[in-house]
């Protein structure tokens, strides 16, 4: 039995999912609450310090993939580390705080 091929058929490169490029390292931008908000997606490889998920209070540890989001008009300290998942389930998710009350803010 001959090894399993990764690249598609006849040389073609891999496609996106059909909404252009989204590779890591390329920025877009995406509207949510009617605010735009620049988008980065960060390699696992990248990832070299533990993060907050706004989206799910979760660790990001170093080494996953995720994505860095912030508002187009504002700053460096507006940056937000999110799970991809959950960057693309914002509007089904809550902004609620999920850990008790004595439980360390990381």
């Amino acid at each position: 039995m001959s090894p399993r091929r990764n690249r598609p058929p006849g040389g073609q490169q891999p496609r996106s999912n059909g909404d252009g490029p989204r590779g890591f390292g390329l920025e877009h931008t995406d509207v949510w609450r009617g605010e735009e908000w620049v988008v980065r997606r960060i390699a696992g490889a990248a990832a070299a310090k533990h993060y907050r998920c706004p989206g799910c209070d979760q660790e990001i540890p170093p080494g996953v993939a995720h994505v860095v989001v912030w508002p187009r008009l504002g700053a460096v300290d507006d940056r937000r580390h999110w799970h991809g998942a959950c960057w693309n389930a914002r509007d089904r998710r809550g902004a609620r705080v999920l850990r008790s009350r004595n439980a360390p803010r990381h």
